[in-house]
């Protein structure tokens, strides 16, 4: 799956422009995602400086994701198109009941797709042949 995931309130706690503290699991939980075959995009307020303090805050820690603030890597932000990506799932603090937890997230996520269902989500990117996306979705999983 693609997971779109928040910064100031989900990985660390609220402290809006300084970084907060880690929430509890957020590094191991995100990491152990990616170990699963999940593409982890970062979905931040955040712009500029503060935006960079925040990824290298997440690569100090040990993550790094597959974009931020774009659906992929190579995508050019057009200031008229709307800044929504597109992920399968959100992990945001604002959501509907509030933040859950990391070890609640890790355990919905695991426990709801199988292996099988997990490859059925990426063939469909394995067969693309294009230099977008898709074709970079290619080169990360379907290496000679």
């Amino acid at each position: 799956m693609i997971i779109a995931v928040d910064f100031d309130g989900t990985i660390v706690e609220h402290q809006y422009p300084k970084i907060g503290k880690e929430k509890l699991f957020a590094f191991e939980t995100l990491k152990a995602l990616q170990k699963q075959g999940h593409l982890l995009i970062l979905w931040t307020f955040r712009a500029g400086k503060e935006l960079d303090e925040a990824v290298e805050y997440c690569k100090k820690n040990g993550l790094e994701f597959f974009a931020v603030n774009k659906s992929y890597p190579e995508e050019d932000n057009d200031p008229s198109l709307s800044r929504k990506i597109n992920a399968d799932l959100f992990i945001d603090d604002r959501n509907i009941g509030g933040f859950p937890g990391w070890g609640e997230i890790y355990q919905m996520l695991s426990n709801d797709v199988s292996e099988q269902e997990r490859e059925l989500f990426f063939s469909k990117y394995k067969k693309a042949e294009r230099k977008t996306f898709c074709g970079f979705i290619k080169y990360l999983f379907c290496k000679d």
